[in-house]
């Protein structure tokens, strides 16, 4: 039964790697990554599952939060234009 999850998982990254290449805005791209990288955390989890090996949990839960912050940069990157601090705003002393 969780091998066919794990081939239905794979199946459905297939398909959101294809709306990567093919997303018409850049928006559904980023949906695709991040939904891609959701469905890595899914994947390992049901893997170590499988291999009785419960640490794969943790190597999950630490992807799902670089996935997390990767979108979070980059979605920034996307409405500001870059990920720094605006520089008009600050005084000589601020850090």
């Amino acid at each position: 039964m969780l091998t066919a999850v794990m081939v239905a998982v794979m199946v459905t990254m297939i398909l959101l790697l294809l709306r990567v290449f093919l997303g018409p805005t850049v928006y559904d791209r980023i949906l695709a990554i991040n939904l891609v990288g959701t469905k890595t955390v899914l994947f390992i989890a049901v893997l170590g599952f499988l291999s009785g090996r419960p640490e794969f949990l943790d190597i999950a839960i630490v992807y799902a939060l670089i996935n997390f912050i990767g979108t979070v940069a980059v979605l920034k990157f996307m409405h500001y234009g870059d990920l720094g601090w605006d520089q008009a705003g600050r005084e000589e002393g601020d850090v």
